[in-house]
């Protein structure tokens, strides 16, 4: 109900109806994992370096389809940021406008629901544009990977101190380490860890 309203409040906000399709019902199938690689930590003052964004039908990652932009920066990439990311502004070439970024990402996600790690801070970075551009923050649904795995986690130890950094949660889970770390190896990894806890959820 409560979410019902905020999506009509939220639509009778936006200013550029291209971007209608985004309040639409989702009878795609699908659902698009994606991750921003940022310049740090802060929302409100920080930017967006790259997105990475993947889609997943039943049970396959479509890599074939996936996405992966760069973005201009209008100031230097700070040291501490490329430590985490690897992203140097020489590696920045041919990179598009943010702008140009969101558009292509929000015509790619549609009315899909979004998964990712830590998922608030990105839709969060992503709200800050879409907001100044089109008046309005992501509709779409959304489901966190981490929150998936506590629960199942929870489950099985109660009481447990359960480790929900991403690198645990891939070795526990059995999966392939990429080659970490950037916005489309983060999003495959992700979607692998997505797909074999629907999986794991299944079997209990």
């Amino acid at each position: 109900m409560f979410e019902d309203l905020k999506k009509k409040w939220n639509r009778k906000h936006l200013t550029d109806e291209r971007f209608a399709f985004l309040f639409d019902e989702d009878t795609s199938g699908e659902v698009v994992v994606f991750d921003c690689e940022t310049t740090g930590l802060d929302p409100k003052k920080d930017d967006i370096i790259s997105i990475g964004a993947v889609k997943i039908k039943e049970n396959r990652i479509l890599t074939d389809e996936a996405m992966h932009l760069f973005v201009k920066q209008e100031k230097q990439i700070s040291h501490e940021s490329i430590t985490i990311h690897q992203i140097r502004h020489c590696d920045l070439v041919g990179a598009i406008s943010i702008e140009e970024a969101i558009e292509r990402f929000l015509y790619y996600i549609g009315n899909r629901k979004l998964v990712g790690y830590y998922l608030e801070f990105d839709v969060a970075m992503i709200n800050k544009y879409t907001k100044s551009m089109l008046g309005v923050t992501l509709p779409n649904k959304k489901e966190e990977v981490s929150a998936i795995y506590y629960d199942q986690k929870t489950s099985m130890i109660p009481q447990g101190n359960i480790d929900l950094r991403f690198a645990t949660i891939v070795e526990d889970l059995a999966l392939p380490k990429l080659q970490a770390h950037d916005a489309l190896n983060d999003v495959i990894m992700t979607a692998m860890i997505y797909l074999k806890l629907q999986h794991t959820h299944k079997l209990h």
